[in-house]
């Protein structure tokens, strides 16, 4: 299977990539694009079936772009996720013996997502319709429950289309520019069974939302509701301005003791349950005794940097983003934690600058004992990693979300005898598709600093 979930498979020796296929699969394809090494094909009917392949739970699992391995039992798809993973180390990095761990994966792997994030359209009936984008495109696959997500969804998406359709409120259309709602996003702290409602519009106000407001609030757990005004002619979901309508600003849910307030336009991990397993393991191999000096580069709201506080004796977290990074401020005054201290600013601009005006002010280089990066999937940037290896922690604790640009960025982080890698753990963060966070654990060689200037 290719890194996207579609089947690769062979007529007389020539290759097909063929969505909605499996390894063990044989099938009746049509092929409808050749070239001269390779082609695609569409599935027309599965003749044997793999002992692998399974019914989708979902009945638009196919057209919608959301999940690509659904049809794909889960035990095989922590296999296909831990190939994935070991085949981007050992092609990109240069890795060839490296031994990757069984990824950890979930007891229940559905209806985990905290989050989701609504296109709202128009059929062809005229009415609104809600759901997900076909795969590649803009098409909604008209949905109003994901099997990935809390049931709690259907009913709110179910009240918000009543009222467009009552009070004729338009869905927003791309083309034209014109229409009034663009999304619903609605998210939930699964500790403290909260519930956020904002709903994303192409103006300043929503026709009788007072009475939304009073439908919405019959659902247990309803916190917060408001509007997120973005008039952009792009893609971007969210804008920056929000008007709350009901309730509090922000909901809060909690990963392990420390708690979280999450406001429509905070990052915050979208399933909470392998969050906890995730940043378990970032601690374990961070190995911190209370006496280390820990840089959290990429720390978002702060979530992995406040874990990481509670067993250090100070950590530094950089994000660019700056409502992140108010929030990482509130989080750590709000759990009590005075030993982490945030930056706004891009990782590879303010740990070079901050290792450079160091030197310049006292003739020695910044330290630190364990650095923790959880970049983009872009992947660091040369200067940070070379300043990251100037600063000679005894750990590098890298998370990452794409195995290719980690393979990358460790093959740089490992040549010259620097640092080896002692331990790769993928942890399935969304199931029933191709996605996988990985942890990687790499330990200082050498006790040669390379020392730069910046």
């Amino acid at each position: 299977m290719t890194e996207q979930g579609e089947g690769i498979g062979k007529a007389d020796g020539y290759p097909l990539f063929v969505k909605d296929t499996v390894i063990g699969d044989l099938a009746e394809v049509k092929v409808i694009k050749d070239k001269k090494t390779y082609g695609y094909g569409k599935l027309l009917r599965i003749l044997e079936p793999s002992p692998d392949r399974v019914t989708p739970r979902c009945p638009v699992a196919g057209p919608c772009g959301g999940c690509q391995l659904q049809n794909l039992n889960y035990s095989a798809q922590l296999e296909f996720k831990r190939k994935k993973v070991a085949n981007h180390l050992r092609r990109l990095g240069g890795f060839q013996q490296l031994e990757v761990n069984p990824v950890i994966g979930m007891e229940h792997p559905w209806e985990y997502r905290n989050k989701c994030q609504v296109p709202v359209g128009r059929g062809k009936d005229g009415q609104p319709v809600m759901g997900f984008y076909a795969g590649r495109t803009h098409s909604i696959i008209e949905t109003e429950q994901c099997c990935l997500g809390d049931p709690v969804n259907e009913k709110i998406l179910s009240l918000i289309r009543e009222h467009m359709i009552r009070w004729k409120i338009e869905p927003y259309d791309e083309k034209s520019g014109k229409g009034l709602i663009r999304h619903i996003l609605i998210r939930q702290g699964r500790k403290t069974g909260q519930i956020m409602v904002c709903l994303v519009i192409n103006g300043q106000r929503i026709s009788h939302a007072e009475q939304l407001v009073d439908e919405l609030k019959k659902i247990p757990g309803l916190t917060s509701v408001s509007l997120n005004i973005n008039r952009e002619k792009n893609n971007t979901i969210l804008g920056q301005k929000l008007i709350y309508l009901y309730g509090e600003e922000y909901i809060t849910d909690g990963i392990g003791d420390i708690a979280f307030r999450i406001s429509p336009l905070s990052f915050f991990q979208v399933n909470p349950v392998q969050t906890e397993k995730l940043y378990a393991k970032a601690l374990e191999f961070a190995g911190l005794t209370g006496e280390e000096t820990v840089w959290d580069l990429y720390c978002g709201a702060g979530t992995i940097s406040l874990f990481l506080a509670q067993h250090a004796k100070q950590v530094y977290g950089v994000e660019i983003v700056p409502s992140a990074v108010e929030n990482a401020r509130e989080n750590a005054r709000q759990n009590h934690i005075t030993n982490a201290q945030f930056f706004l600013g891009k990782s590879e601009e303010v740990l070079p600058e901050h290792y450079d005006q160091i030197y310049r002010e006292t003739g020695k280089h910044l330290q630190a004992d364990v650095i923790v990066v959880d970049p983009p999937r872009k992947g660091c940037e040369r200067q940070l990693l070379e300043t990251m290896l100037a600063m000679s922690p005894q750990r590098i604790v890298y998370v990452s979300c794409d195995s290719a640009t980690l393979a990358r960025d460790l093959k740089i982080l490992c040549s010259d005898g620097n640092y080896e890698i002692k331990a790769v753990q993928p942890v399935d963060m969304f199931p029933q598709t191709v996605h996988i966070e990985t942890v990687c654990l790499l330990s200082k060689l050498s006790e040669a600093k390379h020392h730069i200037s910046v």
